[in-house]
């Protein structure tokens, strides 16, 4: 395949940054095509070990060569490391996974419009993430079919016409992989109650999760068809789900999930102030 970039500059290099750059190298990316500021010395000693990649302890002018700056870092110090990168990477396209701050906020502080906001999940650590997309307005149709090369590799995408709907994609699918983190629990616990041991109970309950949301992504029918096609009436299933509707599970989810959309809108308005 071409190279997404040419030259890659990554600010941060913590999980999500690896997750990207090890996809790239797969693909045929050289470990010099890539600079990264990390000031951490534990996190850059595994970014020498893992990718041959040594680490800037911090901005230089060798961010000026990279086409692409990918901002992996935690989002109360966005505003204070961008200061030291923006003098070099003006002329660059900039992606930014900072979770809840705005495309006005990164904008000011990178000192260019050529800003995509993007909302991962952890599955990309291991290539099976999907990501939220959202470009503003001088975003190229060349920088999309960049940004998108860069994110497949760790997964699947969406762009959103709207950056409010980024909130929506941080609650279901940000925010998601700890819902369903939390059901495997639950059946884990429930498994060991009936007497099945720990290791089986959570086996069978990883296995479900995935095998179901494989056939799902295979299927062409509507979740709820697929659902009805295992509940038969006065069966065990069928006794499960009645009991989850008389405790209004499903009410209680979409509750839970509206109140990480509106925690996403207060981090977008907390960060961006700087």
């Amino acid at each position: 395949m071409t190279h997404p970039a040419q030259h890659m500059a990554f600010i941060g290099g913590g999980n999500m940054a690896s997750a990207i750059i090890g996809g790239l190298i797969r693909q045929g990316m050289k470990p010099e095509q890539f600079s990264v500021v990390e000031p951490y010395p534990g996190t850059a000693a595994k970014l020498l070990q893992d990718f041959g990649i040594t680490a800037l302890t911090a901005a230089g002018p060798a961010l000026a060569q990279a086409d692409l700056v990918v901002w992996a870092v935690k989002p109360q110090v966005f505003s204070e490391a961008a200061a030291p990168v923006m003098p070099h990477t003006r002329g660059a396209l900039h992606l930014s996974v900072a979770a809840g701050i705005r495309t006005d906020s990164i904008c000011r502080w990178v000192g260019t419009d050529r800003v995509v906001r993007c909302m991962p999940n952890t599955p990309a650590l291991v290539g099976q993430g999907i990501t939220g997309l959202f470009p503003c307005p001088s975003v190229t149709a060349a920088d999309k079919a960049l940004v998108e090369q860069v994110m497949a590799t760790t997964g699947q995408f969406v762009w959103v016409d709207q950056e409010a709907k980024l909130d929506a994609v941080t609650a279901l699918s940000g925010s998601g992989p700890a819902y369903v983190f939390y059901f495997l629990e639950a059946m884990t616990e429930a498994g060991v109650g009936m007497g099945l041991s720990a290791e089986q109970a959570y086996q069978l309950a990883v296995a479900t999760f995935s095998g179901a949301a494989s056939l799902a992504a295979a299927s062409t029918e509507s979740p709820e068809v697929l659902r009805q096609r295992v509940t038969s009436k006065g069966g065990t299933t069928y006794a499960a789900l009645t009991a989850m509707e008389a405790s209004g599970m499903k009410a209680s989810f979409v509750k839970a999930m509206q109140a990480a959309e509106a925690r996403a809108r207060e981090l977008g308005d907390e960060f961006g102030k700087a």
